[in-house]
């Protein structure tokens, strides 16, 4: 169930920070109430989750595969392209979360 909490969390994230652009600063009511829904429900699944492992591991995976996944949803949603420099220092960022998970013993299995 841990994991299913970090996952509700990661993705209410990613959806809520791809909404961010559409706020337009928050002057378009729609975006800006999916945006505050999701970083709501991102913070209470992601306090889920530190009941089960420790916070340093929590936040490096929320945050690794959070920039992984934002920056794909920029790339189909938005058309943002990536340069050879963005991509290798994203594939680095979601390498070391699966080190993390493979090979750590401080993640909770």
């Amino acid at each position: 169930m841990h994991w299913i909490y970090l996952m509700t969390a990661i993705i209410s994230e990613v959806v809520a920070t791809t909404a961010l652009k559409s706020t337009e600063g928050f002057t378009r009511l729609w975006p800006s109430l999916l945006v505050g829904a999701g970083y709501t429900s991102a913070f209470y699944f992601l306090s889920l989750t530190l009941r089960y492992f420790p916070v340093g591991v929590v936040y490096a995976i929320w945050s690794g595969v959070g920039v992984a996944l934002v920056t794909l949803a920029g790339w189909f949603f938005y058309h943002q392209r990536l340069d050879a420099g963005a991509i290798a220092g994203i594939v680095l960022i979601v390498t070391g979360v699966l080190v993390l998970n493979l090979f750590s013993r401080s993640v909770v299995h």
